[in-house]
């Protein structure tokens, strides 16, 4: 069975890309693409010194759309196209966006076409999101940072810089964020902050039980579900700590990392946080934790050495995390993962009871390990509801923002006296 197709985060939403001039002006072509892929309706103006790093015709023929480049466009109503293209955009995203471009937009400066409509603009209704990009003695000096304190507190949205090679030959910050990062960025600017303030604990992926310094106890768990809701609830608003087994995937933006191997290393990683966040936070168990680990560990390997009979492993339980936390004397709004093989609602049905839980979300693991799509079942006191409604496997992004705007409904009630 073929995989839903990623979803179109972006449909729909009326984007304007304007190009500053800089060599990372060759990034926006892939942002483009990637924008359009989304979903987005994408609209370029391109200032005079972003034409001399890229060409209008690559830019217009990766939006479809006609590129602006002057202010006295008269192809544009009333000859005004800085005040008709601020006036049917959700965003202006202006990627890359210079240090002079910057400085001209803090001092309210309005002599081009870019900084013409980032003024003109309807600012409720219409974003200013910048990614920077320069040198990194540029991006470092006190103007600058002068600049970007007055953008933000102006409303504008800053994504980045990032670290790393520059053009010039330097290395530093500076650099324009990567287009999937930016892709990301816009994405998460467009989700509801349905947590907007909340502190969110996740754990994600497997356990690792070391039974010699070569072998172990682990599991097929991949860890894209966790990931997956530590994205979902940043782009929500919240401030999201995950804790990771060993497990090969990127960070997502805005979300503070904790690695960890063993289920201890997991325990230990999570009660002193599970219990700074009290009632107002939440607890999201995805991570697919170890039940038991060897008793002892062997300090070498262990070899077979022509025997034919196997060591007997003596193994221990693992304590329980999320009862653990269920338990506290203020615990924060928890929310189990069952990943079952069989019975999927009467195992879930059971955490949920014996660990006293708001909430059950269960799985086949057998059908999402390591894939990209799923299909959750939620349950609790009152009873069992598919995720998607009609019983589906959808992508595990849509997944994640739908089970975070449930979560956060929950925990709302939860939270009422």
């Amino acid at each position: 069975m073929n995989a839903p197709l990623a979803p179109a985060e972006l449909a729909g939403r009326r984007l304007v890309l304007a190009l500053s001039g800089g060599v990372a002006c060759y990034k926006a072509a892939e942002l483009l693409r990637l924008l359009v892929k989304a979903g987005a309706e994408v609209t370029v103006m391109m200032s005079e010194a972003a034409q001399q790093f890229i060409g209008v015709a690559t830019m217009q023929a990766l939006s479809g759309r006609p590129v602006h480049v002057t202010a006295w466009d008269e192809a544009t109503p009333n000859h005004m196209p800085h005040i008709a293209l601020g006036r049917e955009a959700e965003a202006l995203l202006i990627a890359p966006a210079s240090a002079d471009l910057m400085a001209r937009l803090a001092q309210g400066r309005a002599d081009e076409l870019l900084s013409l409509t980032a003024l003109a603009r309807p600012r409720e209704r219409c974003a200013l999101l910048l990614a920077p990009a320069m040198n990194r003695e540029m991006w470092s000096h006190p103007a600058t940072q002068r600049n970007v304190a007055q953008l933000r507190a102006d409303g504008a949205e800053i994504l980045g810089p990032d670290h790393g090679a520059q053009a010039c030959g330097e290395t530093g910050e500076g650099r324009m964020l990567e287009p999937p990062a930016l892709l990301d960025a816009v994405i998460a600017h467009f989700r509801p902050k349905s947590l907007a303030g909340c502190e969110l604990l996740i754990t994600a992926g497997p356990t690792f039980e070391p039974i010699d310094p070569v072998r172990g106890l682990t599991n097929r768990s991949s860890g894209k579900m966790g990931f997956a809701l530590a994205r979902a609830a940043a782009e929500a608003g919240a401030r999201v700590t995950l804790v990771a087994g060993p497990v090969h995937l990127p960070t997502p933006a805005g979300v503070l990392r904790v690695d960890v191997q063993t289920a201890d290393d997991m325990l230990q990683a999570v009660l002193p946080r599970a219990q700074a966040l009290g009632p107002q936070g939440v607890f999201i168990a995805t991570a697919a934790v170890a039940d038991w680990r060897p008793a002892t560990l062997a300090p070498h390997k262990l070899k077979k050495n022509g025997k034919k009979v196997p060591p007997q492993l003596e193994l221990s339980e693992n304590e329980d995390i999320l009862a653990r936390v269920a338990a506290l004397p203020a615990p924060p709004f928890c929310v189990g993962f069952a990943a079952e093989s069989e019975h999927l609602e009467a195992h879930a049905r059971e955490k949920l009871v014996r660990k006293k839980l708001p909430l059950v979300v269960g799985n086949l693991g057998p059908a999402t390990f390591g894939h990209d799509d799923n299909s959750l079942l939620l349950v609790d006191a009152q009873g069992a509801a598919p995720l998607p409604a009609d019983g589906s496997r959808a992508d595990k992004r849509v997944l994640a923002c739908a089970l975070v705007a449930e979560i956060a409904r929950r925990r709302a009630a939860w939270l009422q006296p």
